[in-house]
C-alpha cells in the first residue's frame, strides 16, 4: 500500500500548493468490499503528510490503521470514490428544521411556552452580560419556574454534561433552554439526552436508533454567536478530557423544537470571536454545498450563507455592534449554514479539525477555517466539480472545477488574512516539534 503513494511529491505539493498529487493505483485492484477501507487509508495518509507540511515537518508518517472519526460526508466529498460505499441512486433527504423565530423581539416567543419548569443551560459570560436574566424573565412571564446551569466551558466536557444532566433530574424541567454559543447549545443537547435516557451513554448515541426523546422535556435553542449553527442541527460535539478527543453525539431526535435567533445577542462579540465563529459559517456553507449528500434545498441555503459571509463578516469584524446590518446578516448566515449541514452534512475540514482542535486547544471555527482552503485544493485535484457553483455565486473565476476550487481556496485565504486568522498550524501556535510528538494521537482521535 505504502509503495503506491509518492510520498515525497505529495509533501512537496502541499508545501508549494501547486504541484499535483501523485497516486499510482495498484496493479491488482482490491475487491470492492475492501475499497472503502483502502480509500480511508489513502486519504488519511495524504492528510497527515499535509498537516506535517503545514508546520514544516518533512518526514512522512508510517501508514497504519486509522480510527480517526471520518464523518459519512467526509467520504461523500470525493465523488470519484463515493460510488464504492453508497448507492448511486437514493431518495431525497427529508428536510429537517426546527421552528425558527428570527429577528428583534424574537425572545417574546418564550412567553408562549406552557409547562411548569424551565432549565437554562448557559455559561457564566451570559449571566454577567444579563442575557440569562432576560431569558429568565421571559420564561417567568409564561408562568414557568426557572433554574439555571451556568458552568458550560468552551468545548464542553463530558463531566460538565453529566453534572448538568444530574441537576436536570433534580429539577425535572418541561423545557430545556440552550443559551449561548455552540458550546452551550451542544451541552444543552447532550445533557437533555442524558436527562431523557440516563441508561444510554453519549458514546452510544447514533442516527440509526430511536431513543424516544421528548418524553420529559423539549429543547429550545437561543444562539448568541453567529457561527456554529447548532441552534438548528441534530448533533452536539462534546470533549472527552481524558482521551483528548471530541465526541460527536448525533441523533435526529436532538433537533430542537424551537430556535430563537435574535441578532441583538451577537452584538457583544469581540473581533476575535466574531472571526472564529464567522469562519465556521463559511466552512459549513462550503462543505454542505460540495458534499455528495447535498440537495436542491441545502444548496440554496449554503450558497446564500457563503455569499453573506464574504459580504458581511469583514464588516462585523471591523465595526462590531456599530454595524447592525452586518450582525443581522451574519446571524442569518449562521442559521442558514446550520440548516445546510443538517441536511447535507459536513466534511473533511471538520473531521480533521475536530481532532486537531481537541489535541492542540485551537478554537473550532479557527482550526476548521485554517484547514478549509487545503481541503478544497485537495478535493479539487481529486475531481471535485461542485466548487463551480460556489465560485460563480461569489464572482470568482470558474472556467472548470479545478480553477473554481483553486480560486475559492485563494479567496478564503484572503478573507482569513483580513480577519487576522492563521493560515497554518504554526501560525495557530502549534510548533513542528509539538506536531511531531502528537501526530500519532491525531489519527487515534
Amino acid at each position: 500500500m505504502s509503495k503506491s503513494l509518492t510520498v515525497r511529491s505529495i509533501s512537496k505539493s502541499l508545501i508549494a500548493r501547486s504541484a499535483p498529487i501523485s497516486y499510482t493505483a495498484p496493479v491488482n485492484p482490491p475487491p470492492a468490499s475492501t475499497k472503502a477501507v483502502l480509500f480511508i487509508s489513502v486519504i488519511t495518509h495524504h492528510f497527515w503528510i499535509f498537516l506535517r507540511a503545514m508546520c514544516g515537518v518533512q518526514r512522512a508518517p508510517d501508514l497504519h490503521t486509522c480510527t480517526c472519526h471520518f464523518h459519512t460526508c467526509t467520504l461523500a466529498t470525493f465523488p470519484r470514490f463515493y460510488h464504492l460505499i453508497a448507492p448511486k441512486e437514493r431518495p431525497m433527504w427529508f428536510f429537517r428544521s426546527p421552528r425558527i423565530v428570527f429577528g428583534e423581539e424574537a425572545l417574546d416567543e418564550l412567553t408562549q411556552l406552557e409547562g411548569r419548569r424551565a432549565f437554562i443551560v448557559t455559561d457564566n459570560n451570559m449571566v454577567q452580560l444579563g442575557f440569562a436574566a432576560r431569558v429568565r424573565e421571559a420564561l417567568e412571564e409564561s408562568g414557568l419556574q426557572v433554574s439555571i446551569f451556568s458552568d458550560v466551558e468552551p468545548d464542553p466536557s463530558l463531566p460538565t454534561v453529566e453534572r448538568c444532566a444530574r441537576q436536570m433530574e433534580q429539577d425535572a424541567p418541561d423545557w430545556i433552554i440552550g443559551l449561548g454559543g455552540g458550546s452551550s447549545l451542544d451541552a444543552a443537547k447532550a445533557a437533555w439526552f442524558r436527562y431523557e435516557r440516563p441508561d444510554v451513554p453519549l458514546e452510544a448515541v447514533n442516527p440509526f436508533e430511536q431513543f424516544g426523546l421528548g418524553g420529559k422535556a423539549h429543547l429550545v435553542t437561543i444562539p448568541t454567536t453567529a457561527g456554529s449553527g447548532a441552534e438548528v442541527t441534530t448533533a452536539a460535539v462534546i470533549k472527552d478530557p481524558e482521551e483528548l478527543r471530541k465526541l460527536e453525539v448525533a441523533s435526529y431526535e436532538l433537533l430542537p423544537s424551537l430556535s430563537i435567533v435574535d441578532p441583538f445577542f451577537t452584538t457583544h462579540l469581540p473581533p476575535q470571536v466574531t472571526a472564529d465563529t464567522g469562519i465556521d459559517v463559511l466552512t459549513h456553507a462550503v462543505e454542505a454545498f460540495s458534499s455528495t449528500w447535498s440537495n436542491d434545498f441545502s444548496d440554496g441555503l449554503a450558497l446564500q450563507a457563503a455569499r453573506q459571509v464574504f459580504t458581511y463578516l469583514p464588516r462585523a469584524y471591523k465595526y462590531g455592534a456599530e454595524d447592525a446590518e452586518a450582525r443581522i446578516h451574519m446571524a442569518n448566515a449562521a442559521t442558514l449554514g446550520g440548516l445546510a449541514i443538517n441536511n447535507s452534512h459536513i466534511a473533511l475540514a471538520h473531521a480533521l479539525g475536530h481532532s486537531a482542535g481537541a489535541l492542540f486547544g485551537i478554537p473550532h471555527g479557527r482550526v476548521t477555517g485554517l484547514l478549509l482552503p487545503y481541503t478544497i485544493e485537495f478535493t479539487t485535484r481529486g475531481g471535485q466539480g461542485r466548487y463551480e457553483g460556489l465560485a460563480r455565486i461569489l464572482g470568482l473565476p470558474h472556467e472548470d472545477g479545478k480553477s473554481a476550487g483553486l480560486s475559492l481556496a485563494e479567496a478564503i485565504r484572503k478573507l482569513l488574512q483580513e480577519l487576522g486568522q492563521p493560515l497554518t498550524l504554526r501560525e495557530a501556535g502549534v510548533s513542528p516539534e509539538t506536531l511531531e510528538a502528537r501526530l500519532d494521537g491525531l489519527c487515534d482521535r
